[in-house]
């Protein structure tokens, strides 16, 4: 009887499962163009199947395995940073009692969210070139100039600081209302026992957004093969290919011309991994910090 009483909170959700029926779900039957050699005018059930030979080409072409390795190593300090960062901010913002000024911050930091890439992208080729600002600065205080987006060392740390730049702030707001959400008799209670700002942080605070900080890490497992083609594909240059490359600049790169299956043999891999990385985030969250969401 309960959940007929709440059918407008479902009615509300219906735009929302109907737009992942359609444009996530429908089109999965497609996933079996990854096993066949799929040709446009022969249709699926046309199409020669091919088994995993598409698969085995992927792994065996020229720089599959370094660009495997590259979309790796970017992920994982993208997911490493967006946790530790925005919850780093989150804690200090809020120890600002001013409210002007913490709103203030607030909208400062969550601006660079709602700014496309492409964007972005012309903004820091403009600001990293060795005509731009930061390297004009560099200059000025007798110091080498430095290749930000033609040094393969230093196109990654870009890449991860631009990508926190952009967006810790909109990512801190979870965590924000998290501490909200914390039960301020906890810190009257350590107070009172001598507690200072500190040790609270230590033993209140970061134990209560352990749970939040689990989900969040927990989904993003799930984009651990992706490392945001907007970005890499914005910024990415020849000289920078070796260590900047990712799967999907890689495969939007090469497999043009119609090659379906080779491209949705790669999004079945990246979908397969994601899948089993997701799941076993949500058991050791569940085990660990006892989240779960049935």
């Amino acid at each position: 009887m309960r959940h007929y009483k709440n059918w407008r909170l479902h009615l509300m959700l219906l735009p929302a499962v109907l737009t992942a029926l359609i444009f996530s779900y429908a089109p999965m039957p497609g996933i079996v163009m990854a096993f066949q050699n799929f040709k446009p005018w022969l249709g699926i059930q046309g199409s020669e199947w091919v088994g995993l030979d598409n698969f085995k080409l992927i792994f065996t072409m020229k720089d599959s395995v370094q660009v495997i390795w590259n979309t790796l190593s970017i992920s994982v300090l993208k997911i490493f940073f967006g946790l530790t960062v925005p919850v780093t901010f989150a804690l200090l913002l809020n120890e600002v009692r001013a409210m002007k000024l913490k709103r203030s911050i607030q909208t400062m930091v969550y601006l660079p969210h709602f700014m496309s890439w492409v964007i972005l992208g012309g903004i820091l080729l403009d600001l990293l070139s060795l005509d731009g600002l930061l390297n004009q600065a560099l200059i000025f205080f007798r110091l080498e100039p430095i290749l930000f987006l033609g040094d393969g060392f230093w196109f990654r740390v870009t890449v991860i600081v631009s990508d926190q730049w952009k967006e810790f702030g909109f990512s801190a707001i979870v965590f924000l209302a998290a501490l909200a959400g914390i039960n301020p008799d906890l810190y009257e209670a350590s107070e009172i026992d001598g507690a200072g700002r500190w040790k609270q942080t230590l033993h209140i605070t970061l134990p209560s957004l352990l749970p939040i900080m689990s989900v969040v890490f927990t989904l993003s497992l799930g984009n651990i093969l992706n490392a945001n083609f907007d970005q890499i594909y914005n910024l990415i240059n020849p000289l920078v290919l070796q260590q900047g490359d990712i799967i999907d600049t890689y495969v939007f790169r090469n497999f043009q011309g119609g090659q379906y299956s080779l491209a949705a043999a790669v999004g079945l891999f990246k979908s397969v991994v994601g899948f089993i990385l997701i799941s076993g985030g949500y058991y050791c969250a569940y085990k660990w910090t006892d989240y779960r969401v049935f």
